[in-house]
């Protein structure tokens, strides 16, 4: 059997895999809803099909560094039981890649939070990692 090879973490965080729906807004003020697939500190990772990314990444093509392409991602994190609280972040399409013929990963890494969203994304990353933990 041939070893695969490591995936590096782009994000230098821990990843926790997550299914919620995000509000992607354009600076143009235009939106698109996607799923979330996983989350860090750092960022989210958001699946999108064929026509999203077209609205999303001109071009369809991977952004270069330093190129990015602002966004502002909206989306609910459980902050206890049953009580889910909105976050509202600002931050940059870093990374693209296409899963399958009509389904695209994007990697949206985050710049700035509203309010509490850094402390409310960072209390949820930490409870699924130790949640994760045999």
């Amino acid at each position: 059997m041939k070893p695969v090879a490591a995936k590096p973490n782009l994000r230098n965080q821990q990843r926790v895999d997550v299914a919620t729906e995000a509000r992607i807004e354009k600076p143009d003020g235009s939106c698109l809803t996607c799923m979330v697939s996983n989350i860090s500190r750092t960022g989210i990772m958001i699946l999108c099909d064929r026509e999203a990314v077209k609205k999303l990444v001109p071009g369809q093509k991977t952004p270069a560094p330093g190129h990015w392409i602002s966004v502002t991602a909206t989306f609910s994190v459980p902050v206890i039981a049953q009580q889910p609280v909105s976050v509202v972040t600002t931050g940059n399409i870093v990374h693209m890649r296409r899963i399958a013929r009509d389904q695209f990963q994007l990697g949206v890494q985050f710049t700035e939070f509203e309010g509490n969203g850094f402390e409310y994304v960072n209390n949820y990353v930490s409870k699924l990692l130790a949640a994760s933990v045999p």
